[in-house]
C-alpha cells in the first residue's frame, strides 16, 4: 500500500514529524535502523535545556513560543512529564554571548527576565560562585525537557493516530519517482507521494548528494554527585555559564534523586567523528577536566563522576539549522544540522515539517534554515 509520507529516521524531530503528520490524516510510514527512544544518536541523555532567552539569535524566538505550546500539548495529551520548568540562569561577563545574546533577545521579544549580580547570584543560589564581574540574566520560562519520554510519546501518539512505524529497519536507498519517492531497507521498498528525511548524525552519509556541510562532533555527558548530597540541588534552576575563555558549561537540577547525581557538561568542546567511529568510552581525563572546571562555579560539584555517556551533535557551518523542502527535490523535505541545540524546538519542527510535506509551505519563520545558504556559500 503506498503512503502519503514516509519519515526516515524517527528521533526526537522524525517522531515529531511523524505525530504530526498522523493527527492530520496522513498516511504516514516511519522507518527507524534502531529501536524505539534509542541511546545511540542525540535525543538522549535524560534532559535538554529548554529556553526562550535565546543567545543563538532572537530570530529563534518566535518558534520557540511556539514550541512551548505544543510542548504543553504534548504533556497534555501524552499524560508524561516530558518537561519541567525550574527557571533558568545565564552566567558570564556582561559582554559575552551567553549573557549579552540572551538579554538581546530578552528585550527584542518583551521576555520576562531578570538581572543578577555576583552578589546577588550568590546570595540567591548559595551553590554558585560567580566570579565579581559575572552577571546573570534568570528566565523563569527555563528548564528541561525529557528526551527519551518526549520521543516515545511522540511515537505512541503517532501510532494512536494511525501511523505505521518500523524499528530495526535501516534505509539503504530512496529515490524520487514520477509521482513520489521510493524508499528501500533491507526488508522491501515502500512508496509515497512525500518523503521526510530526519537524519540526526547520519546526515552526512544519506544526503550527499545534496552537498550540505554538517560535521558530527562527539559530545560527553556527565552526571557528578554533590559533595554532601544533591539536597541543594533538588530545586536548583539549569544553567549556562561562559568562562573568559568564551567557554561554556551547562547544567540541571538533580532530576533523578539522590543516586542520580548532577548533570553538567560543556558546549561546543567535542571531537569530530561519524556515527561509525565515535569512541563511546568516557575517559578519566575527561572527567577531570570537566571536575575542575564546573568546580569553579558550583564546588559542591566537585565530587565523583556516577554516570558519563556520549552523544552526538551534527553541526552546520554558522550553526542554524537546515529544515526545508529542498530546492531540487519536490517531494523530499529535510531536517537536519541542528547543531547541538535543537531539541528544546523538536515540536514545533515537527509541525513545520508536517506543513511542508503536507503543503510545501510553512507560516512559521525558517528562512535561517534555508540549506542554499550552505550550498552557496
Amino acid at each position: 500500500m503506498p503512503y502519503d509520507v514516509i519519515v526516515i529516521g524517527l528521533g526526537g524531530m522524525g517522531s515529531a514529524a511523524a505525530y504530526h503528520l498522523a493527527a492530520r490524516g496522513q498516511r504516514v510510514l516511519g522507518l527507524e535502523k534502531f529501536t524505539p527512544a534509542h541511546d545511540k544518536g542525540s535525543s538522549h541523555g535524560g534532559s535538554r535545556i529548554i529556553r526562550q532567552s535565546y543567545f543563538e539569535d532572537p530570530a529563534y524566538v518566535p518558534l520557540l513560543l511556539r514550541a512551548y505550546e505544543l510542548w504543553d500539548r504534548l504533556a497534555t495529551e501524552s499524560a508524561r512529564e516530558v518537561y519541567r520548568m525550574t527557571g533558568g540562569l545565564f552566567i558570564g561577563p556582561p559582554d559575552c554571548l551567553t549573557v549579552a545574546g540572551s538579554l538581546l533577545a530578552s528585550r527584542q521579544w518583551d521576555l520576562p527576565h531578570e538581572v543578577f549580580d555576583a552578589d546577588e547570584i550568590r546570595a540567591r543560589y548559595p551553590a554558585f560562585t560567580p566570579r565579581d564581574g559575572d552577571i546573570a540574566l534568570f528566565e523563569a520560562k527555563a528548564g528541561f525537557a525529557r528526551p527519551e519520554m518526549t520521543v516515545q510519546a511522540h511515537l505512541d501518539l503517532a501510532q494512536r493516530a494511525g501511523a505505521t512505524l518500523r524499528f530495526g529497519e535501516e534505509v539503504t536507498a530512496w529515490a524520487e519517482t514520477g509521482g513520489g519517492v521510493s524508499v528501500t531497507t533491507a526488508d522491501g521498498t515502500y512508496t509515497a507521494g512525500q518523503l521526510v528525511i530526519c537524519p540526526g548524525a547520519w546526515a552526512p552519509q544519506l544526503l550527499a548528494e545534496f552537498g550540505i556541510p554538517i560535521t558530527v562532533e562527539r559530545q560527553v555527558l556527565y552526571w557528578l554527585d554533590p559533595v554532601g548530597g544533591v539536597g541543594p540541588f533538588v530545586d536548583h534552576p539549569i544553567f549556562i555559564a561562559e568562562n573568559e575563555r568564551a567557554e561554556q558549561i551547562y547544567g540541571f537540577p538533580a532530576i533523578d534523586g539522590p543516586a542520580g547525581g548532577v548533570k553538567v557538561a560543556f558546549f561546543r568542546k567535542g571531537v569530530v567523528c561519524t556515527p561509525d567511529t565515535i569512541d563511546r568510552e568516557v575517559h578519566e581525563q575527561e572527567i577531570g577536566e570537566m571536575r575542575d572546571e564546573v568546580a569553579r562555579l558550583l564546588p559542591a560539584l566537585d565530587g565523583p563522576c556516577v554516570h558519563s555517556a556520549t552523544c552526538m551533535y551534527s553541526n552546520t557551518p554558522d550553526q542554524h539549522f537546515v529544515i526545508a523542502r529542498h530546492p531540487d527535490s519536490a517531494n523530499v523535505t529535510v531536517a537536519c544540522g541542528f547543531s547541538g541545540h535543537g531539541f528544546k524546538f523538536v515540536p514545533v519542527v515537527g509541525e513545520i515539517l508536517a506543513d511542508l510535506a503536507t503543503t510545501g509551505a510553512t507560516d512559521h519563520p525558517i528562512d535561517l534554515f534555508d540549506p542554499r545558504r550552505l550550498v552557496n556559500a
